[in-house]
């Protein structure tokens, strides 16, 4: 009789995909890109890359100050956001959904037709960036290995416009004592 060796095959490691996640930036990041940055990651992959858009970077702008273009109807007051260091020379209009059981769904590539229409259903649905933020493949993950990101995953109540400015902030101060204190040290430490 033969023996056979029986081989099990171990499933293949996959990468975690971070899409859907808020990307928050460490208290230690010195990019001025992303200091103090948190990013709405709506696409990832290990071999692709990822693609996001801050979140809290108002530009204290509304899009009829940006565009020029008619008609604009509703998205006239929408507010524009710093999205990202690529593609700074676009108005990007992106639509937020949730949808239970998977979280908050980021669309990138809405136009102003599409845009208005959400606005109509949903007031809080879509968002206007300039630029975006972008990662080739396994950038992301090197950066996840130096911790220069600390991941935490959107709510409802973080997202509202009003409070957007300050998500950065209260995401450190729920991570804890040292993140809180790291959180409200001045940029240039001399002048603490």
């Amino acid at each position: 009789m033969l023996l056979h060796k029986i081989v099990r095959e171990l499933p293949q490691e996959r990468a975690e995909s971070y899409a859907g996640s808020l990307l928050v930036a460490h208290p230690s990041m010195l990019d001025p890109n992303f200091r103090r940055a948190v990013l709405f990651i709506s696409a990832h992959t290990a071999d692709d890359g990822a693609v996001g858009v801050i979140l809290n970077r108002p530009l204290e702008k509304q899009v009829s100050e940006v565009v020029t273009e008619t008609p604009l109807n509703a998205l006239e007051k929408v507010p524009v956001f710093f999205g990202g260091p690529v593609g700074r020379d676009r108005l990007i209009f992106a639509s937020l959904e949730w949808k239970t059981g998977e979280g908050l769904k980021l669309n990138h590539n809405v136009d102003a037709e599409e845009a208005n229409e959400k606005l109509g259903k949903d007031p809080n649905s879509v968002r206007a960036f300039i630029g975006y933020a972008g990662w080739g493949a396994g950038q992301l993950e090197a950066e996840m290995k130096q911790n220069a990101w600390v991941i935490r995953k959107p709510n409802r109540a973080a997202m509202k416009l009003d409070r957007l400015p300050r998500l950065w902030y209260d995401i450190m101060r729920r991570l804890g004592p040292w993140f809180k204190l790291l959180a409200a040290a001045p940029d240039d430490p001399s002048l603490n």
